[in-house]
């Protein structure tokens, strides 16, 4: 049987995703999860199926922790519409995947799991398409410059600036970073008015 304290099996999830990152797909054990948890052994078996179910909602809280909350929402929907706003959001982004480190670690963890597992592909593939869906229909809806394939070029260019300041942080600094993040909106984004 399957339980149901959402509290508890939140941060089972939660201590999957330090796994995760800590000790990649193959240090996913149930006994790891309840450790990193701090709850008695066996609990994690008591609340997924098996360790695909797990893999799975640790992919589903991942995207569900990286979402911004409301108010950063809000503040976006009232900033400006040209493409230096545009920069200031894609600098936030990258600041916002980045400072969830173990999560989108645990993520590129997945993504490697999912070339073994056809399962976890299916519902990754899924996820990704409907993230990276949402993202160009909000830009769509924001009335920033643009079209859809700038919102799926910048995703591309920007996951990668990601796993480098994860991997590699001392490649590139700071300061080069929030550079490229601003040329890679420059490059891709057409100025106003223009198509």
């Amino acid at each position: 049987m399957v339980r149901r304290n959402d509290r508890r099996r939140a941060a089972l999830v939660d201590g999957a995703i330090e796994v995760l990152a800590a000790e990649g797909a193959r240090g996913l054990t149930f006994r790891a999860v309840d450790a990193a948890a701090a709850v008695p052994a066996g609990t994690a078996s008591n609340y997924f199926a098996n360790r695909d179910d797990l893999l799975t909602q640790a992919g589903a809280r991942v995207y569900e922790r990286l979402h911004p909350d409301e108010a950063t929402v809000a503040r976006q929907r009232a900033a400006g519409r040209d493409r230096e706003t545009y920069v200031l959001l894609m600098r936030e982004l990258v600041d916002r995947i980045a400072s969830f480190r173990t999560g989108y670690l645990a993520l590129l963890e997945l993504r490697l799991e999912a070339t073994r597992r056809p399962g976890l592909r299916a519902v990754l593939t899924e996820r990704v398409r409907a993230d990276l869906a949402a993202n160009v229909s909000y830009h769509e809806a924001s009335g920033l410059p643009g079209d859809a394939t700038a919102v799926k070029l910048l995703y591309l260019a920007l996951n990668w600036l990601v796993v480098e300041q994860l991997t590699l942080p001392d490649v590139l600094t700071p300061a080069e970073r929030d550079e490229l993040v601003a040329a890679a909106v420059e490059r891709v984004v057409a100025p106003d008015g223009e198509v």
